[in-house]
């Protein structure tokens, strides 16, 4: 698992920080890690952050019906 830096370690927003750590609890959980593979060829280019914002965006859509 990624080391995630203390806010000590850089000057960063409150919101910036709460994103970074959410992003990189999300990407280690078994639904996103599920959802990866099954979208393999779809998720090929994309960085860490747009695949965890398309999760989300999926599974709120989802959950919306």
């Amino acid at each position: 698992m990624a080391r995630i830096p203390a806010s000590s370690d850089r000057q960063i927003s409150p919101d910036t920080e709460i994103w970074y750590n959410l992003k990189y609890a999300i990407s280690a959980s078994s639904g996103f890690q599920r959802w990866q593979l099954e979208r393999d060829a779809q998720l090929q280019g994309l960085r860490l952050e747009q695949q965890v914002q398309r999760y989300l965006r999926e599974t709120l859509e989802t959950l919306a019906y």
